[in-house]
């Protein structure tokens, strides 16, 4: 056990020396003691460091210290083995003013602007009537209370989710953001306000803090900063989603005001009925115009013309027909005369005949005097009847005389 505290000793003696920046929280300084004890803490973390030094350092110090002071201190840690711990052994102390203050505060501004947290693009819209409203303020603060008598004068059916935390000092950051990050993580709250009263430079520090700053782009809530007064610019004015001027004034950005929004209502509801009115007037007159057109006034005038005008069709087309059943009978029936003229009977009744030959129950036409050899019986059909016949014999005539035959109409 020896032989590592003195190694870890050796080896944080190597160590050189280094600037600490931090705030004070304690002092111990004894009379008659050669050594002053001090503690020095992260105003954005919970986490502390031992100092010591030379109690001259504190009573000579051109700022009069005292628990809280911001403190530049330049040191070089020491190991203590006999009870494990470590302290800085400082020997120079250097109060951080204001200017300084103001100076880090630009300079971490001009860090959070080129990484691009104040772009308004990044801003979250604040809901028009949240349901819950968280708040993060101190006890019992003149910020907490304008807030509420503001946000419940204007809508009293508002709901809060109340955070109360410190708002200076070194405790104020991690309460802060322990607060933000619960009311971030709950799903009722619809919109969160940082409020604080005015203060100086340093009681406003806090809101000034990087983790912070950094806390509130992160968060997934539209975040309001309303901290101090008009002047007052601490960085959570330009990461938040809203900067308000002063708490009342984020109470007023925040909740409507049901009196303005009722006047509001009143008036839409005034100007909706008139354009209805306005509205039902502008047909009214359409359809009145549209009910004088003439095909409205007298719906069955077109129907009348058009029956007129489908009985002069009717008697067109009837004419047509009739004229075209005559001319198709008068066609038919030269036709039937013509066919008359030419067919069979006729034929036979200008004394021609036919004759068959008659042969069993067959009979066959006689065209040639080949088709009826001598002692063939005869069929022969005249125009009134037929003749029975038998064929005694054939005479071959000549191309002239078969002429002559075929205009003999008593020649067989």
């Amino acid at each position: 056990m020896r032989s590592v505290a003195v190694k870890v000793a050796q080896w944080i003696d190597r160590l050189g020396s280094i600037w600490v920046e931090g705030q004070i929280t304690q002092i111990n300084l004894r009379p008659g003691t050669r050594t002053a004890f001090l503690v020095l803490r992260d105003p954005s973390a919970d986490m502390s460091l031992s100092l010591t030094c030379d109690p001259n350092l504190v009573r000579d110090s051109p700022v009069p210290l005292h628990e809280g002071s911001r403190v530049v201190v330049y040191g070089k840690l020491s190991f203590f083995t006999g009870r494990g711990t470590i302290s800085l052994r400082v020997i120079e102390i250097r109060p951080v003013g204001v200017g300084e203050l103001l100076a880090r505060i630009e300079r971490l501004k001009a860090l959070l602007d080129a990484e691009g947290l104040f772009d308004p693009r990044l801003k979250r819209s604040i809901p028009f009537l949240p349901a819950t409203i968280g708040l993060i303020t101190g006890r019992a603060s003149a910020a907490e209370r304008d807030i509420l008598a503001v946000a419940r004068n204007r809508w009293p059916a508002v709901r809060f989710e109340i955070r109360n935390t410190a708002v200076q000092g070194p405790s104020a950051v991690p309460q802060i953001l322990t607060a933000l990050t619960e009311l971030d993580r709950d799903a009722t709250v619809d919109v969160i306000v940082l409020a604080r009263g005015g203060g100086s430079v340093e009681d406003l520090l806090p809101f000034s803090d990087e983790a912070l700053c950094r806390a509130i782009v992160a968060a997934t809530t539209p975040i309001v900063s309303a901290i101090g007064h008009e002047p007052d610019n601490p960085l959570t004015d330009f990461v938040a989603d809203l900067r308000a001027a002063t708490p009342t004034d984020a109470a007023k950005r925040v909740v409507p005001d049901a009196a303005a929004e009722l006047s509001d209502v009143r008036d839409l509801r005034a100007r909706a009925a008139a354009a209805l009115r306005g509205w039902v007037d502008r047909e009214n007159a359409t359809l009145t115009h549209v009910r004088s057109r003439p095909v409205l006034a007298d719906p069955l005038r077109d129907i009348g013309h058009r029956h007129d005008e489908i009985e002069r069709l009717r008697t067109a087309a009837r004419r047509s027909a009739e004229l075209l059943v005559r001319t198709e009978s008068t066609t038919t029936a030269h036709l039937r005369e013509k066919l008359t003229a030419v067919g069979p009977a006729a034929t036979l009744a200008r004394g021609y005949a036919v004759v068959q030959r008659v042969t069993g129950p067959q009979r066959h036409v006689v065209r040639s005097i080949d088709d009826a050899p001598p002692g063939s019986q005869l069929r022969v059909r005249v125009t009134d009847g037929a003749i029975t016949a038998a064929a005694l014999g054939s005479e071959a005539l000549g191309a002239q005389a078969a002429g002559a035959t075929n205009t003999d109409p008593g020649r067989n």
